[in-house]
């Protein structure tokens, strides 16, 4: 008898593996999500996908207002230092106003502003309504006193290695800490006319378009000036 129930305990042990190892062959493979990426990424690239589709404008059959045309020279006038958050200039309602009362009225989607006789430009970061906390008025071009400080020049326009051959897609030739969005800055009539886009419908900028990594500027710990990554800006 010992012997016997010893083979029928092996027996029924191997009709359990088996049945379990044969429902688990059944389930449907499936890819493991990554919760947290890691790495180099765009916190809120997927939030310009979203915003694209979100605004209903076909960028790519919009006339060009030729009398109303923003330059480059002009948009790098109206900040500090390439990168730098512009300034804003035109008068502000109220000084403490908040991005989600006033701003955003007209720079989340942009639009032609009858009162400043230019189109609004789109903010690349909309969700951000503190607008504030990093623009503020320019009330004077002067200094209290001088200093050795030398403006950086910002990246020319078709010039030096930023193609990797020949009519290759250009790189990326700044930061894209705060300008997730590409299409706020080369897209629409706003943008200025010497990196507006010619194919706006092309959403997916990164397919083809890569940061350029080779830039020789001065090595500055930025670590602390970085938006980290948040839960907020992925979902």
């Amino acid at each position: 008898m010992g012997i016997i129930s010893f083979f029928v305990v092996i027996f029924i042990a191997f009709i359990v593996v088996w049945n379990y190892s044969y429902q688990e062959g059944l389930e449907e493979a499936y890819t493991p999500i990554i919760e947290t990426p890691t790495g180099n990424f765009i916190p809120a690239e997927r939030g310009v996908f979203l915003r694209f589709d979100n605004t209903t404008i076909n960028y790519s059959s919009m006339p060009v207002d030729e009398n109303h045309q923003r330059t480059l020279d002009d948009y790098y006038k109206n900040r500090a230092y390439p990168g730098a958050p512009p300034s804003i200039p035109h008068p502000v309602k109220e000084e403490r106003s908040f991005g989600g009362n006033t701003c955003i009225q007209c720079h989340q989607k942009g639009g032609f502003v009858e009162k400043f006789n230019a189109y609004a430009p789109v903010t690349p970061h909309p969700e951000m309504v503190n607008c504030r906390q990093c623009h503020v008025t320019k009330n004077t071009s002067a200094t209290f006193r001088d200093f050795a400080f030398a403006k950086m020049q910002p990246p020319k326009v078709g010039e030096g290695a930023n193609n990797a051959m020949p009519g290759s897609p250009p790189m990326i030739p700044h930061h894209l800490q705060m300008r997730e969005s590409c299409i706020a800055c080369h897209a629409g009539p706003s943008a200025p006319k010497e990196i507006r886009v010619t194919h706006p419908e092309r959403v997916n900028c990164r397919q083809c378009h890569l940061p350029q990594t080779s830039i020789s500027t001065p090595q500055i710990d930025t670590s602390a000036f970085l938006r980290q990554f948040d839960q907020l800006n992925e979902k």
